[in-house]
C-alpha cells in the first residue's frame, strides 16, 4: 500500500498593506518639506571649459554678472550652520550703513537659497517679502536689480569688506554670462583687487567629449 506524502509546509500569506501605506506617508513627507532650487535671479550662459577643477563647497563667496553687467553675490553658511556668516556678515553691512535687521530679517537672508543683488538700503524690505507667507515676487524681482557699484557708493566693495571680516577665509569665484562685456568684467576684478582679492575661481560649464572609434584603433 503506497504511502500517503506528507502535505507541504504552507507559507503564510504576507500582507503588504501596512507597507504601503507607511511609503505612501514617507512619500508625501518628503513631497511637502521638500524645497524646489531656486533659481538664481539672472539667467547666465556660463563659457566652456575644458577644466575639471572643482570649486569648494564652503568658505566661498560667488559672484554672478549678468549680459547687460548687474553684479550678484552670494555667501555660504561655511562648513557649520552654527557658524551663521551669512547673517553675521549682513549684521555687519548694517553697521557700515548704519542699519539694523531684525532676526525674522537675518533669518530669511541666512536661508535665501541664491544670489542677492539688491541695494542695502532696500534689503530690510526685500527681507520682509522673501520671509513672509505669501510673498509679492513682483517686488522681489524689482528689487533684484544687482548691487549697486557705482564709485560713489560702491556697496559690492563693502560686501566683500563685510564677508572678508567675518569669514577671513572666504575664498572668491566669479560666474559671468558668456556675452557679458569685457569693460564689466574688468569692473568686477577691479573691485575685488581693491579688496585684496587677487585669485579666484571662474565658474565654467564643461566641454562634451567625443570619442572617435576608428581614432582608437
Amino acid at each position: 500500500m503506497p504511502k500517503k506524502k506528507k502535505a507541504g509546509k504552507m507559507c503564510p500569506p504576507i500582507d503588504m498593506t501596512p507597507f504601503v501605506d507607511t511609503l505612501c506617508v514617507v512619500l508625501t513627507f518628503l513631497m511637502l518639506t521638500a524645497q524646489m532650487r531656486q533659481p538664481e535671479p539672472v539667467t547666465v550662459e556660463t563659457p566652456f571649459s575644458t577644466s575639471e577643477r572643482l570649486i569648494p563647497d564652503y568658505n566661498l563667496m560667488v559672484f554672478l554678472l549678468a549680459q547687460d553687467g548687474k553684479i550678484f553675490m552670494n555667501i555660504d553658511n561655511g562648513h557649520d550652520t552654527l557658524l551663521k556668516f551669512r547673517p553675521r556678515t549682513l549684521e555687519a553691512m548694517g553697521e557700515l550703513y548704519g542699519i539694523e535687521f531684525t532676526e525674522d530679517q537675518l533669518r530669511a537672508f541666512e536661508t535665501f537659497p541664491s544670489s542677492i543683488g539688491v541695494d542695502i538700503n532696500q534689503m530690510r524690505a526685500f527681507l520682509d517679502q522673501v520671509g513672509s507667507n505669501s510673498p509679492d515676487m513682483a517686488l522681489i524681482q524689482r528689487l533684484q536689480a544687482g548691487i549697486p557699484t557705482d564709485s560713489a557708493d560702491n556697496q559690492l566693495s563693502m560686501w566683500i569688506l563685510a564677508a572678508r571680516q567675518v569669514n577671513p577665509g572666504l575664498s572668491a569665484a566669479i560666474r559671468g554670462d558668456n556675452d557679458t562685456r569685457f569693460e564689466d568684467v574688468e569692473r568686477l576684478l577691479d573691485i575685488l583687487q581693491d579688496r585684496n582679492v587677487n585669485r579666484f575661481n571662474l565658474i565654467t560649464s564643461l566641454y562634451a567629449t567625443s570619442i572617435n572609434l576608428d581614432d582608437i584603433d
